[in-house]
């Protein structure tokens, strides 16, 4: 058994590391063209196999809903490609969005909320639309309500806090309206009350960042609409971004490489490093040196996760290294969020 070749595809680990695959955009199991896949997938460590769990071994498969909150072994998500995912503590999975397919209809824009259950093998139909291109639904900052939704999208930063809240911010998609854009809003999603809140941020399409002055918190400051960001939770309850494809402080929309935290408590964002220009180098220092001049250059598209000891990591992405052209790269940084250093 071997998952199709693909990109756009999310993978999780479970509490057993086991690890999982679901979708993207690729080859299915049935000698026919390349599309968006909802395959699901899980690698057994410990015996080197593949086991093949749900979804179609044929590409462009619209999803099985089934009713709003209720679980079933025949419900199932779209095809689909760059949606957002989180893991709860409990070891199911979450998915939102992405580039797919919905109930009926072609292929774009989606916010349908799902969880899965590994143990029983069932996805629940959480929240969102069974449709493509729904406008989100904002409400009132700060303010949790069943109505509330974020608009359809691809590409945000999802992360996840200690309090087992899903984050996400930004991506390309719907605003409040039917238009598409970079998005910079920040969403808060409680497992427990099945409710988003919007938290911060802009309702509008392709923002410029507010900066403020660097390392200093303010209530004004935000950053530019983007898509395919990097976000980061830590243990003291932040949430940390970096770069993605969008707008800094002006035109025009390029890679980014600037670093924010936002304060989960006060709800607020600083800006912590990097450029307010697009397209920036990286100033790379010495391999394994850690030094507050260091930064990576603007990018897209990384991949970054957190260790024990709260140090982010990001590698590659498509951007810019130390040559004024971009391409795929495939550098390896850590942060350090006490003493404000990268190191490559």
């Amino acid at each position: 058994n071997m998952p199709g070749g693909r990109s756009g595809a999310k993978a999780w680990v479970d509490g057993v590391a086991n690890v999982w695959l679901i979708g993207g955009d690729g080859y299915p199991g049935s000698n026919s063209a390349a599309g968006s896949l909802n395959d699901l997938w899980k690698y057994t460590v410990s015996t080197g196999e593949w086991t093949w769990i749900g979804g179609s071994n044929l590409p462009n498969q619209n999803g099985v809903y089934g009713t709003k909150g209720v679980p079933s072994t025949t419900n199932i998500p779209g095809a689909r490609e760059f949606m957002m995912y989180w893991t709860d503590a409990t070891g199911n999975f979450w998915m939102f969005g992405g580039d797919g397919f919905p109930a009926v209809g072609s292929i774009s824009v989606l916010n349908d909320l799902w969880r899965y259950n590994p143990t029983t093998n069932e996805w629940t139909w959480m929240h969102g639309a069974n449709f493509t291109d729904d406008p989100g639904v904002y409400g009132t900052k700060g303010v949790a309500s069943p109505s509330n939704v974020p608009g359809a999208r691809h590409g945000s930063g999802a992360a996840t806090d200690a309090s087992g809240n899903l984050w996400l911010f930004g991506g390309y998609g719907n605003g409040p309206s039917a238009s598409t854009g970079n998005l910079n809003d920040l969403w808060r999603y409680n497992i427990a009350s099945n409710q988003w809140t919007w938290i911060s941020g802009t309702n509008q399409l392709n923002q410029f960042g507010n900066y403020g002055t660097l390392s200093v918190t303010s209530s004004t400051n935000n950053p530019g609409g983007r898509e395919f960001p990097m976000l980061w939770s830590d243990k003291s309850g932040n949430l940390w971004l970096f770069g993605g494809g969008g707008f800094a402080a002006a035109s025009p929309q390029g890679h980014l490489n600037d670093f924010w935290k936002f304060n989960t408590a006060s709800g607020n964002w600083t800006w912590m490093g990097g450029s307010t220009i697009v397209n920036q180098q990286g100033n790379y220092g010495s391999l394994n040196f850690p030094s507050t001049t260091n930064i990576p250059g603007g990018r897209f598209s990384s991949a970054g996760w957190t260790d024990q000891f709260g140090n982010l990591w990001l590698f590659g992405g498509t951007g810019y290294a130390t040559a004024v052209v971009p391409g795929r790269l495939n550098d390896l940084f850590m942060y350090n969020t006490y003493t404000n250093e990268w190191t490559w």
